[in-house]
């Protein structure tokens, strides 16, 4: 089982940050083999719509997001964390998400196999971890919808979220620890393989 785990923080353990540490952690108590790559470390340019992916099914830009986005294909299992900005996912989450435009095009305009490497439909799972300042719950709102279509692109089975509100300074979250315990529990339910598919993703609001 290999559990790769995305962070989307600009800062080097924020609180998004940690909650995927966590998680990972959970999935590693697990048996899992897990993975950490931190989106701010890599070079990923934006995409310019110039729809090469609709002939080929393949982005023409060449930098770390082939690198990554293999490493996304190759997971069983995929723990994808971002801090809200503006009610939205970070700058570095989109950039990597758009950039995915041409998996979208590979399944749907080109019509080729799901990315599932022999794998059956439902056996990628997906958890997604997002931490907010405001108190409102509706910046959740957007990040559901958000990684609905980005996890469909991916064939990945959307499990479960983990959304915290009332959170912004750096490190803030190491007090809460029922976001930690959390974290680390849907960490590890989403690595054993007899975890039930959620019918819809299970939501834990802390908040």
């Amino acid at each position: 089982m290999k559990v790769l785990g995305i962070s989307a923080s600009p800062r080097l353990k924020g609180n998004s940050d940690l909650l995927l540490r966590q998680a990972l952690a959970g999935a590693e108590s697990a048996g899992a083999k897990i993975e950490y790559v931190r989106l701010a470390e890599l070079k990923i340019s934006p995409c310019i719509e110039c729809n090469a992916c609709y002939k080929t099914g393949r982005c023409v830009i060449e930098d770390d997001y082939q690198m990554l986005i293999q490493k996304v294909i190759d997971a069983d299992r995929l723990i994808f964390a971002t801090p809200i900005f503006f009610m939205a996912v970070s700058a570095q989450a989109k950039l990597f998400i758009d950039r995915c435009q041409c998996l979208w095009a590979n399944k749907y305009v080109l019509k080729k196999p799901p990315i599932t490497n022999d794998r059956p439909l439902g056996g990628r799972r997906a958890m997604v971890i997002a931490v907010g300042g405001s108190k409102s719950k509706k910046m959740f709102d957007s990040i559901r919808l958000t990684m609905k279509y980005f996890l469909d692109c991916l064939d990945m089975h959307y499990q479960a979220n983990l959304f915290v509100n009332k959170i912004d300074t750096k490190g803030v979250i190491e007090a809460h620890l029922s976001a930690a315990n959390e974290a680390y529990r849907l960490g590890r339910d989403l690595a054993l393989p007899a975890t039930p598919l959620s019918e819809k993703p299970f939501d834990v609001e802390l908040i």
